[in-house]
């Protein structure tokens, strides 16, 4: 008996041991690391623009400087970057921590809802819709 109990806990480790979850680790560790750096050369970009710029910022030169159809296509690349920052983010917190499937299920929906209405909202911000 002892040497069948032995046997069955030897199973739990090597390559017979079941493995869960949903196996995105290096993935999402790359893409959160290449959707930082967007944001932050981007924020650069965005301090270059204010500090070299003349005169008091109001808003006409704040309105101007994303006026250009090449920026406001980087803002939104930049806005779609940080929504895909924030999904990996918050589906990890809701994998790692929500442990009812319908909770966590219905979290990541009211969690991909909320993303895209920023993303329209930041559509009907940049092209004045």
């Amino acid at each position: 008996w002892v040497n069948k109990k032995e046997h069955s806990m030897s199973v739990n480790y090597g390559s017979k041991r079941v493995v869960v979850g949903a196996h995105y680790g290096l993935r999402d560790w790359l893409s959160q690391r290449i959707t930082a750096a967007l944001m932050a050369l981007f924020t650069l970009l965005l301090l270059a623009q204010l500090i070299f710029s003349k005169g008091p910022i109001g808003y006409d030169q704040w309105a101007g400087i994303f006026s250009a159809q090449w920026m406001k296509v980087l803002t939104f690349t930049v806005i779609l970057a940080l929504l895909y920052h924030v999904w990996v983010g918050m589906r990890d917190v809701w994998m790692d921590y929500v442990k009812p499937v319908w909770l966590r299920l219905s979290l990541e929906v009211a969690t991909i809802v909320w993303l895209l209405a920023c993303a329209g909202w930041g559509i009907q911000v940049l092209w004045r819709l």
